[in-house]
């Protein structure tokens, strides 16, 4: 059976979703998958709405665009609920039934009562990870937050692996990757500057990467297929 998901990302100016969206979509690819990505923002400042829509599936994909309809929708800021600061409001629209949410933030929101309960009547999997929180824990700095997303939807869907997602990481920071805006070369050079070398800005990367997917797959969110480093899915025990 095909494996689909036409995955929402919200966060707002800052904080790398362009650039977590391309690494993820670049993981699915290097895994041997297929995937499609559309960033959508306005002016480009931090703190302002972002979107990406990012298509993975271990099929062809013949859309591209927004995705209106989403399996899984990634809230990178809780600020895109509690603000506002979205797209797409209510923020959840249009998530599909039995959908997955990936919220950061330490532990759960009180989210309105008619928003609690519309994601009840679609039986929503709603998932609380402390991205920011990892980000700094783990590499001192919290413009990994998008490593941290990164990492947990590759468990979530289990479309790729972490050999494949170290290549794209690799890829992004060592210039092979695209730069879709100057705002996001901007927030590169941020980041590199808190760093001596690429060589340790891959590493902490990597190590958020790591630790975000290990914390989904202790709070039992990871896909129950595993994609081996050929790109084939094999069963967890």
């Amino acid at each position: 059976m095909a494996v689909r998901f036409n995955i929402r990302m919200a966060g707002v100016g800052g904080q790398g979703v362009v650039t977590g969206s391309h690494i993820f979509s670049t993981a699915v690819i290097n895994a041997g998958g297929e995937s499609t990505i559309v960033p959508f923002y306005g002016s480009e400042k931090r703190m302002a709405p972002v979107e990406s829509y990012v298509r993975v599936s271990d099929e062809p994909i013949y859309e591209i665009g927004e995705i209106t309809f989403p399996h899984i929708l990634l809230i990178f800021h809780p600020q895109c609920i509690t603000h506002g600061k979205s797209y797409t409001n209510p923020w959840y629209f249009g998530l599909k039934k039995d959908g997955v949410a990936l919220i950061n933030n330490v532990g759960p929101m009180k989210l309105q009562t008619d928003h609690a309960q519309e994601l009840a009547d679609l039986n929503v999997k709603i998932y609380y990870l402390p991205a920011t929180k990892l980000s700094l824990e783990v590499a001192g700095i919290d413009l990994a937050t998008n490593m941290a997303m990164v990492g947990a939807i590759g468990a979530i869907t289990g479309l790729t692996n972490m050999e494949a997602l170290e290549q794209a990481v690799k890829d992004r920071f060592l210039g092979k990757g695209f730069v879709v805006s100057g705002g996001t070369a901007a927030l590169d050079s941020v980041v590199e500057r808190k760093f001596k070398k690429k060589a340790e800005l891959i590493g902490k990367n990597l190590a958020v990467v790591k630790a975000a997917w290990d914390f989904a797959e202790q709070n039992g969110w990871a896909a129950t297929q595993k994609t081996t480093s050929t790109g084939q899915a094999a069963a967890t025990a």
